[in-house]
C-alpha cells in the first residue's frame, strides 16, 4: 500500500475533459439544471455544497485521516463548532479539556449554555480517570491533544476506550498533528476536526475547517447541522487548502526538524525555566506522545525564568524574523506571549511557573538565523549592561 504523502498528492476526482494536475476553481453560485428532476434531485443542487475542488479536498482529507466522510468548514472554529453542536442536545454535558483551544472552550462554555447544554472542564493528562467525570446526560467528549499553549499529550486510546463504554461521542482536534503526524480516529476517536488554516494551508493566506468520521450515523448528523448553520467554505480556501495538502509531508518534516533543533537549544538557555514540547525526552508526556505520534510539528511552548521589569517589550521589540501574529502553520515563524490567554480553570498552572509562557511557531528559516536572533533578544531582554 502507498504512503500517505504518495496517496494525498494522488488523490484526484472525476473530472470532465483534460484531467490537469490542480482541479478547477469553480465560483459559482447557481448551477444550472436541464430537467426539474435533475433541479431538485443533483447533488450539488446549489454552489454552497461545493463543486470540483471541495469534493478532491474532501477524498484528499479522508486519504489523510483514516476517514470516510468530510465535511468542510470555512475555519477552524466552525468545524470544532459544527462538531460539537452535531453531537450534543438540551439537557446534554459535554466534558472538554483545561487545555483547549480558547474559543473552543467559549463555544462550549458560552454559546452551549444558551442550547441547554452544560460543560465541564477536565485535565488533559486525566486518562482513564475519565470514567468519574462521566454523568448520565454527558453526550461528547472533545479532546485536543497536545493541549493549546501548555502542550499536555492526552492519552486518547484510554479516554475513547471508557467513552465507547459509556456511549458517549468522542471529538479530537488534530490540528497540531494535522493528521500526518497523528490519526486519532485509528487511536478510538469517533470525529476528528482540524482547522485546515493551520498547517495544510501552509502559507497564512486561507482559512478552512474539516470535520471527519467513519460513522455513517454521526456524519448523518453532521451534515444536518451543516445544512442547517449554512456552513460552507469558498472554492478558492478550498483550492487553497488542496493546493498546501499536496507539499503537507515536506513541509512538516522541515518544520519538525527546526523545532526540534530550536527547542534543544532553548532548553540549555539560562534565560529559560522550561521548554513545552512533547517530543523532547524531558517532557512528562514523551512517553505518550511517542506511543501515538509519529512525530512532531513545528509548534512548542516555553517558560521563562522571572524577568526584569520591562524585560519583555525589549525581549518582543529586538524580534524581526519572528513575527508577532496568531495563527501558526506557515512558513514564517512566530512568538507571541500569551499568559493572558491562558483560561485554565484553576491557576495553578501558572502558579507553580518561574516567569511569562511564549508560545512559539518554527517556519522554514535557517534555524542558525533564528537562534542569532533570540539570543539578541535575551540579551535585550536583561537590559542595559
Amino acid at each position: 500500500m502507498k504512503r500517505p504523502e504518495t496517496r494525498i498528492i494522488h488523490t484526484r476526482g472525476a473530472r470532465l475533459g483534460t484531467v490537469t494536475v490542480n482541479p478547477p476553481v469553480e465560483r459559482a453560485s447557481t448551477v444550472l439544471f436541464k430537467t426539474e428532476k435533475a433541479l431538485y434531485d443533483s447533488k450539488p443542487g446549489y454552489g454552497r455544497m461545493g463543486l470540483s475542488v471541495h469534493r478532491e479536498l474532501e477524498a484528499a482529507l479522508c486519504e489523510l485521516e483514516g476517514g470516510s466522510h468530510v465535511r468542510l468548514a470555512s475555519n477552524g472554529l466552525q468545524a470544532c463548532a459544527l462538531a460539537i453542536a452535531s453531537c450534543v442536545e438540551s439537557g446534554g454535558h459535554i466534558l472538554i479539556p483545561d487545555s483547549a483551544y480558547g474559543p473552543t472552550a467559549r463555544f462550549c462554555e458560552r454559546r452551549l449554555k444558551y442550547m441547554g447544554v452544560s460543560a465541564s472542564r477536565y485535565d488533559p493528562r486525566i486518562g482513564a480517570g475519565i470514567a468519574d467525570l462521566i454523568r448520565p446526560e454527558t453526550q461528547a467528549i472533545f479532546m485536543e491533544s497536545p493541549g493549546s499553549l501548555t502542550f499536555e499529550v492526552s492519552d486518547i486510546p484510554a479516554i475513547t476506550a471508557i467513552a465507547r463504554e459509556r456511549g458517549v461521542t468522542t471529538i479530537a482536534d488534530n490540528t497540531w498533528g494535522a493528521g500526518y503526524f497523528l490519526n486519532p480516529l485509528d487511536l478510538g476517536a469517533d470525529i476528528v476536526v482540524q482547522a485546515m488554516t493551520k498547517y495544510i494551508v501552509g502559507h497564512a493566506d486561507g482559512f478552512g475547517g474539516a470535520v471527519i468520521t467513519s460513522d455513517e450515523r454521526l456524519y448523518n448528523r453532521i451534515g444536518m447541522a451543516s445544512e442547517d448553520f449554512g456552513i460552507s467554505l469558498a472554492p478558492d480556501d478550498a483550492y487553497l487548502c488542496l493546493r498546501g495538502m499536496r507539499t503537507l509531508h515536506t513541509r512538516l518534516r522541515a518544520h519538525e526538524a527546526a523545532a526540534l533543533e530550536l527547542a534543544n537549544w532553548l532548553a540549555d538557555r539560562p534565560e529559560v525555566s522550561e521548554v513545552l514540547h512533547p517530543a523532547l525526552p524531558s517532557s512528562p508526556d514523551h512517553a505518550l506522545w511517542k506511543r501515538d505520534f509519529s512525530g512532531s510539528s513545528g509548534l512548542f511552548g516555553v517558560v521563562l525564568n522571572a524577568i526584569p521589569e520591562g524585560g519583555m517589550d525589549r525581549f518582543l521589540g529586538a524580534l524581526h524574523l519572528f513575527g508577532m501574529g496568531f495563527s501558526w502553520g506557515g512558513y514564517e515563524s512566530l512568538l507571541i506571549p500569551c499568559d493572558h490567554q491562558l483560561t485554565r480553570s484553576k491557576d495553578s498552572w501558572t502558579a507553580s511557573r518561574a516567569g511569562p509562557l511564549l508560545r512559539i511557531h518554527v517556519g522554514l528559516e535557517a534555524v542558525s538565523d533564528l537562534k542569532a536572533e533570540l539570543d539578541s533578544a535575551f540579551a535585550a531582554l536583561k537590559g542595559p549592561a
